[in-house]
């Protein structure tokens, strides 16, 4: 299964729900006019929802061309995705957004990684 990794990536999650019908021109649109980041940035993801918060689209720059990764819930399950946020953006690291693809809820009950230096 392939999922995004790396220390150095920046996830923007665009807030408001999209139409999924949009493709790769249309949300490197979005990244760059409403998110207002450079959508060919190598070290960039960006987040998209669908209205009913069970469908999430990825877009990614690789080199010489967009990367867009597409996940559906099926189950009655959604996505949790911020609504209360003031912004049209909001940002997470690469760790937040996989535990977001897995279903968590990095929102409410925020996770944070242990970083132990002895064993006993």
């Amino acid at each position: 299964m392939l999922r995004p990794e790396g220390e150095r990536l920046r996830v923007y999650l665009h807030r408001e729900p999209i139409d999924m019908r949009l493709q790769r021109t249309g949300l490197a649109s979005l990244a760059q006019e409403v998110i207002r980041q450079d959508p060919f940035s190598a070290d960039a993801i960006f987040a998209f929802i669908g209205k009913r918060y069970d469908r999430l689209k990825l877009l990614v720059w690789d080199n010489n061309g967009f990367v867009l990764w597409y996940k559906v819930i099926e189950s009655r399950e959604k996505f949790v995705w911020p609504r209360d946020a003031q912004d049209a953006v909001v940002t997470l690291t690469v760790e937040q957004l996989n535990w977001l693809l897995d279903g968590h809820d990095v929102f409410r009950q925020p996770h944070r990684m242990l970083r132990l230096a002895y064993a006993s």
